[in-house]
């Protein structure tokens, strides 16, 4: 039996993750700082990734790791603890990943690595790292997942990394609740950006069903595997426009449509001086609403990429359309009392 190790298996992405190993066969731990797993039948350790020893530990006995913790900060604060928590714990993953001679390592990364605040349209993993600083998130997972790579071939670990783009489905506990917040709020009434710009979405299992393609497709060759030291962009492979796709959620809720358009600029600004406020008042993590500037740049710009590479290497098919996705997404918020609009 594999003996599998999940990252931040506690929320919405590494809980469906944990999931689709356990559906495998795999005996699953999982490590996370919450108080208590969501996902039955796993071995749950409370670890912080940050506390080297205690990773160290975790990590006996291991098959393969699949590190999907991360702290998704777009505000220019709070650096320290987003860097150390990012960066700093894929490091003591990797050194015990190694010391403890876990053959494979599995990296959930993210579109953005590649993102400069500017259009990419239909990108490959041709596409260099971003070579400017826009938000600690983007740079923290640039670092990790060069980092991941790097470790290849050491001591004989084979590592890939995955990267999905906004992750969407059942049990998401950032992007469509913060939708239906704004919704809640008459806030959803108006449009960012005057322009047309398509973006890419993942829906859960999708992102899923790669993770395990990526770590079968390790385990085959060892360090010939195909996918040893490669990096693949994971989405739907059905780029949209940003709002066309709220306007979707919002009319399957039976949310107001929206009516209006702000330009840019204003919205930008307006991201700016919020957060500044934000920063003086010392920072908060993980309250988030979309009205940051990285934010604010990515719904104003292209934003798709090819989903080949993992397709030839991986066989990665995704099998959820988006539209099935909003559907199945929707009737979760609809079951679980989500919906109500003020």
């Amino acid at each position: 039996m594999t003996v599998s190790l999940v990252t931040g298996g506690c929320g919405f992405v590494g809980a469906a993750i944990a999931r689709g190993l356990k559906a495998r066969g795999d005996e699953v731990i999982v490590v996370d700082v919450a108080s208590e797993c969501p996902v039955e039948g796993v071995d749950y350790r409370r670890v912080d990734i940050t506390d080297r020893d205690a990773v160290l530990e975790a990590c006996r006995g291991v098959d393969t790791i699949i590190h999907n913790a991360s702290i998704v900060h777009t505000k220019r604060n709070k650096e320290d603890v987003v860097w150390g928590v990012n960066l700093g714990g894929t490091k003591n993953l990797l050194e015990a990943a190694r010391g403890q001679r876990v053959p494979r390592f599995v990296y959930i990364s993210s579109g953005s690595v590649v993102y400069e605040g500017k259009d990419i349209e239909n990108g490959d993993e041709s596409l260099p790292y971003s070579s400017i600083s826009q938000a600690p998130y983007a740079d923290s997972k640039i670092e990790a997942e060069k980092l991941v790579l790097a470790n290849n071939g050491r001591d004989g670990m084979v590592t890939c990394a995955l990267r999905p783009h906004v992750v969407f489905g059942p049990g998401d506990n950032r992007f469509l609740p913060a939708l239906l917040a704004n919704a809640r709020a008459g806030r959803l009434r108006a449009q960012i950006g005057r322009g047309v710009w398509l973006s890419d979405y993942t829906y859960v299992s999708n992102l899923v069903d790669a993770v395990l393609l990526a770590d079968e497709a390790l385990a085959k060759n060892g360090t010939n595997s195909i996918a040893a030291g490669q990096a693949y962009f994971i989405t739907n492979g059905e780029p949209m426009p940003f709002w066309d796709f709220v306007r979707k959620v919002g009319a399957r809720l039976g949310f107001p449509p929206i009516k209006y358009r702000i330009p840019k600029g204003i919205m930008y600004g307006i991201a700016a001086v919020k957060e500044g406020i934000d920063t003086l008042k010392g920072g908060t993590l993980n309250a988030e609403d979309g009205l940051t500037r990285f934010a604010i740049r990515y719904m104003c710009t292209h934003h798709y990429f090819s989903i080949e590479k993992a397709r030839r290497d991986l066989g990665y098919n995704p099998s959820v359309t988006v539209a099935e996705g909003i559907e199945r997404t929707c009737q979760h918020l609809e079951a679980t009392g989500q919906v109500a609009v003020a």
